[in-house]
């Protein structure tokens, strides 16, 4: 047997493999957060379990994968998959690959032909440069960390070791773009601006504008209006693609019990929606607890008390195009700040925030959010393997 092997995973061994990797390589890192183990499953492209329809992730309506997992002597040591994203190059007119899912060792022989076998699958498909990483996509869990280990991740948030950023930076990757996450704390809501509060008077007096929380009676109906907000208000955002209808029901499916709409800001200029704010409370301290196991017990222990829970990531806050630049984003976060009081919320991640969008960027800061991680996007061009 070859001292390391890197195939193409084709067999039911080989996929749990695949997906077990994470545990053996980071279950005594104090900062590693378990993955939601059918979640994950689903999001790398591999059928939900027979019991549950033996379905696909939605994304792979439009999309292609190839997951690739690396053995030294038998053993698992590393895994990636390769994607085509068909929404992303239509949108684009590209004809560009993705990589996600990567995990290694620490060992740069493992990780080269990882990156390797997923670009040489990208390459077979006519692809003309790889990105990544995104699981699958950046409406998903995306980015490599290269700042702000010293902390566990907030829910939906990648976290890895240190040495991934100097495997892509000897495999010759390029940054693309870098994500931001910010922090804040309850403390700082006494310091903030007083012109912030003039801001979101005038723009509520401007366009009429009222606000309300998230309609659980009508959840299938909010989650579509949620999806028109979304799409419109991120359409010239750097590598967006939309979300289309079955992706956005299978995100509410997975969240639907996981929201607290009390967390949630529905903006609305004479009685039409013009903006959503969606938080979600941090979930992973519980989900380490239950080992991402989503098992009767283990949804108990996720959904119980959720009061005692204390922090909460800031997900989204979508403005549509007309009404972007006049202070709504300031009005819904206005909002919700008693209502953050009365759950008390001690902490708060926004994220994430793109490099290129000054307007968000400076609006944190301004807040007094603080700069704590930051993810990274790389490109490669496949004629440069």
């Amino acid at each position: 047997m070859s001292e390391l092997v890197v195939d193409p995973v084709r067999t039911s061994r080989a996929r749990r493999q695949f997906l077990g990797l994470p545990w053996l390589l980071h279950r005594d890192d104090p900062h590693w957060i378990p993955p939601l183990r059918l979640n994950q499953r689903l999001l790398a492209g591999f059928t939900a379990p027979w019991w549950m329809g033996g379905r696909r992730h939605p994304f792979y309506d439009n999309a292609e994968v190839q997951p690739f997992l690396a053995t030294r002597r038998g053993q698992p040591c590393g895994r990636i998959a390769a994607i085509v994203n068909h929404a992303h190059n239509r949108k684009y007119n590209e004809r560009r690959g993705f990589f996600g899912f990567f995990e290694s060792v620490d060992d740069a022989d493992v990780a080269r032909q990882l990156l390797d076998a997923a670009a040489s699958w990208l390459r077979s498909r006519e692809m003309d440069v790889m990105r990544g990483p995104t699981n699958p996509s950046m409406n998903y869990e995306c980015g490599l960390l290269i700042a702000g280990f010293d902390r566990p991740p907030f829910f939906m948030m990648t976290y890895n070791p240190p040495f991934y950023a100097r495997f892509m930076d000897a495999y010759g990757m390029e940054k693309a773009q870098d994500l931001f996450a910010y922090w804040g704390h309850v403390e700082m809501l006494s310091s903030l601006d007083s012109k912030l509060a003039f801001i979101c008077d005038a723009a509520r007096e401007r366009f009429n504008i009222s606000v309300r929380p998230l309609n659980t009676r009508q959840f299938t109906a909010e989650v579509e209006m949620f999806l028109d907000v979304y799409n419109r208000s991120f359409d010239g955002m750097w590598g967006f693609v939309p979300l289309s209808k079955s992706e956005t029901h299978s995100m509410a499916h997975l969240l639907r019990h996981l929201i607290a709409p009390e967390l949630t800001i529905v903006a609305e200029a004479d009685g039409q929606v013009i903006g959503c704010l969606f938080g979600i409370l941090d979930f992973n301290h519980r989900i380490k607890q239950i080992d991402g196991r989503l098992s009767p017990s283990g949804i108990y222990k996720l959904l119980r008390n959720l009061r005692a829970i204390h922090r909460v990531r800031m997900l989204s806050t979508n403005v549509i195009p007309a009404y972007q630049r006049w202070g709504v984003a300031l009005v819904m976060l206005g909002a919700l700040v008693p209502k953050v009081l009365e759950w008390g919320i001690e902490e708060a991640e926004f994220s994430w925030v793109t490099e290129t969008n000054d307007l968000s960027r400076k609006s944190l800061e301004k807040g007094g959010a603080k700069l704590t991680n930051t993810y990274r996007i790389y490109d490669l061009p496949l004629s440069a393997r």
